[in-house]
């Protein structure tokens, strides 16, 4: 009887190795923290974003591993102009990004493009990644869900202004674009286009860390 025991514990033992060995790292697992939005200063950054008509989802803090985190954030689901691939967004992120849809990017479309942009076009907010995409090195903001990486606009009358294909397009695209990331300045810590380097070809990155020192935005 007792070596039948052993026999099933040992068993039950080899299972598990096993099962730990296909399973996902721990550090890949999110885990769940305190609530979101304790403070007064996050609470009033959601009624800010009320107050701008944004409907949105209030998410759980989660620390998703290698310093990655989910603090305080949101998931957008309506700002008044549809936005493609919106994840988990820093309540400041998320106000900044719909004041800036609002009014620099609709006047900026009627006024050099003559139509109204119906849809705005991201690569997404959050991903566990470095600065750069580099495997080490400091994390981008992107791991915090502080930034986002806008790629095109679409037009009411069917065109596509994309970044990669319209920063030194015709005239009126050149002038649209660059009076986005000039007003974009204004709004985000961190502001980089095409004409800071190679990566940033086909997307402007907007985060709200403020690397100047004296508290400026770093605009490129």
């Amino acid at each position: 009887m007792q070596r039948r025991l052993l026999l099933i514990l040992a068993a039950l033992v080899a299972t598990t190795a096993l099962s730990a060995c296909g399973g996902r790292d721990e550090r890949d697992i999110p885990r769940v923290t305190n609530d979101s939005f304790s403070s007064s200063e996050s609470r009033k950054c959601l009624a800010d974003l009320k107050a701008q008509s944004v409907r949105f989802q209030v998410l759980p803090n989660q620390m998703r591993g290698g310093g990655c985190r989910t603090i305080d954030t949101i998931k957008v689901l309506d700002l008044g102009t549809e936005t493609a691939n919106l994840g988990p967004m820093t309540c400041p992120l998320a106000a900044n990004f719909a004041a800036w849809a609002r009014h620099a990017v609709r006047p900026a479309a009627k006024q050099y493009l003559g139509s109204d942009v119906v849809r705005i076009e991201t690569f997404g907010t959050y991903s566990c990644r470095n600065v750069n995409g580099g495997r080490s090195g400091k994390l981008s903001e992107h791991a915090y869900a502080n930034a986002v990486d806008v790629s095109a606009f679409i037009l009411r009358d069917g065109r596509r202004i994309s970044l990669l294909n319209n920063w030194n397009g015709q005239p009126q695209e050149r002038a649209f674009l660059r009076r986005l990331h000039q007003s974009a300045c204004k709004r985000f810590g961190t502001v980089l286009g095409p004409e800071y380097n190679a990566q940033h070809a086909n997307h402007f990155h907007f985060d709200m860390a403020k690397s100047m020192k004296d508290g400026s935005a770093f605009c490129r």
